[in-house]
């Protein structure tokens, strides 16, 4: 009787690595330790390791469809970008398989294996606030899957991306702010770890170190909803010390400031400035409107496609892409 065929996750499991990392040893991927390359090999030529032909048939017989990982459709900018997506696919004679992550990573995962059965021949992707661990997304590479991250992307594996400069919208708005008066300006972000926050934090203290503006942890919260908001900005402005500008992580964030601004009696902006970041609707449906840094969600979308369809048809005049997407400042009633 023979023996049954031995996988690559049973390769895995007897060295003590991931799968992901056997299926790009045996590849040669130069991103894996020539050590472990060899000791994969070795134990699959040892153990008479055949690849799946089943497996390599399906990734062989792709569809034409691109799927897209939006993380929640409610928010302007996430629609703006399947706008431009959707245009732009249509055009190029693609189908796409929209899925919404919801801001979870394990729902995220569950998209990766339903797209990958799918058969879908590219993914366009921004990661879900929690998301810290990438497995998922390497083993559609491992299958010769091309991705394109936007907006919040990964950095830990190597694939093409799409950006808004968050850094340059976050510096000027607050250097706008600090030049109309305000001295004491708090920033509220998103998760510390996603690269959106690390930038527009980094744009935020820069500018205020240009002006020689001391800011302390308390000026940093951490705050990305409307109702997070109006939850902890009452008691700010009711410090001694309370501030006179807030610069928020989105748009969201910020009307749940000027709200809270309204319900202490804060006139808006004679005493406290505030700018948002997306200038989705909500931008403009406060009173007063909101100034704000105006992202091109849609100029992102077909940034990522074009990029992403360029991978998939091989275009021989592609290279590794990554594109930054400028921002504007658009000034309204919330600042002077």
């Amino acid at each position: 009787m023979s023996k049954p065929q031995i996988t690559i996750k049973d390769i895995a499991r007897e060295l003590g690595v991931s799968p992901s990392t056997v299926s790009r040893a045996l590849k040669d991927n130069p991103d894996i330790s020539q050590e472990t390359r060899n000791a994969v090999h070795t134990y699959a030529r040892e153990h008479n390791y055949k690849p799946n032909a089943l497996a390599l048939n399906l990734r062989t017989s792709r569809s034409n469809t691109i799927g897209v990982i939006i993380p929640q459709l409610v928010h302007h900018f996430f629609s703006c970008v399947l706008s431009g997506i959707e245009e732009t696919a249509s055009q190029a004679g693609y189908n796409i398989l929209v899925a919404q992550s919801n801001e979870k990573y394990e729902q995220e995962v569950k998209i990766v294996h339903s797209f990958q059965a799918a058969r879908v021949c590219g993914v366009i992707a921004s990661l879900a606030k929690d998301t810290s661990q990438y497995d998922h997304y390497q083993e559609l590479l491992d299958n010769n899957i091309p991705i394109v991250f936007y907006d919040r992307i990964c950095t830990g594996i190597n694939t093409e991306r799409v950006v808004v400069d968050d850094y340059a919208g976050s510096f000027s708005a607050v250097e706008y702010m600090i030049q109309t008066g305000c001295k004491r300006i708090f920033f509220y972000s998103a998760a510390p770890h996603l690269e959106i926050s690390k930038n527009r934090r980094n744009g935020y203290l820069d500018a205020m170190k240009k002006y020689k503006i001391p800011v302390d942890e308390s000026m940093i919260k951490l705050c990305d909803t409307r109702e997070q908001a109006i939850a902890i900005t009452p008691d700010i402005l009711e410090r001694e010390d309370r501030p006179d500008g807030f610069f928020a992580i989105n748009d969201e964030t910020a009307s749940g400031i000027l709200y809270s601004c309204k319900l202490v009696g804060l006139k808006v902006p004679d005493e406290v400035s505030i700018c948002g970041f997306t200038d989705g609707a909500i931008a403009q449906s406060t009173d007063p409107k909101l100034t704000t840094v105006e992202q091109h969600g849609e100029e992102v979308g077909k940034s990522a496609i074009h990029i992403l369809i360029d991978k998939i048809e091989e275009n021989p005049n592609t290279k590794s892409a990554n594109k930054i997407v400028r921002t504007n400042l658009v000034v309204r009633g919330t600042t002077k």
